[in-house]
This record gives C-alpha cells, sequence and structure tokens, in this order.
C-alpha cells in the first residue's frame, strides 16, 4: 500500500510540475500580448502629441500668405 501511494504522489508532482510549465508560458503569452497591445495603442497616440500641433503649424503659417 505504501509504495502505491508513493507512486501516485511522483505521478501527481509529475502532473503539478506540467501544469506549473504551461501555466507560465501562458503567462508570459498574456504579458507580451498586453505589453504589444499597449505598444500598437499607446505609440501612437504619443506620434499624434507630436505630429498634429506640427500640421497645424504649418497649415496655419501656409494660411497666413493669403
Amino acid at each position: 500500500m505504501e509504495e502505491e501511494t508513493k507512486k501516485q504522489f511522483d505521478e501527481q508532482r509529475e502532473l503539478l510540475e506540467a501544469i506549473y510549465v504551461s501555466s507560465e508560458k501562458t503567462r508570459r503569452y498574456f504579458l507580451w500580448t498586453l505589453i504589444v497591445s499597449l505598444l500598437v495603442f499607446v505609440l501612437p497616440l504619443l506620434a499624434l502629441l507630436f505630429i498634429v500641433p506640427r500640421f497645424l503649424s504649418l497649415y496655419t503659417s501656409g494660411l497666413e500668405g493669403l
């Protein structure tokens, strides 16, 4: 009986290690998905902060000559 219990514990340990590895891969996948999503959303917003004022400045200076 003792050997059978030890064998079951060893099998459960192996399964828990496999679950841990799988969950860590999933966690890293979600982390990188979050980072890429933020970059795709935030970087264009930051670019607009610099591009729009420059564009408006050029546009209004072009209208002054009329």
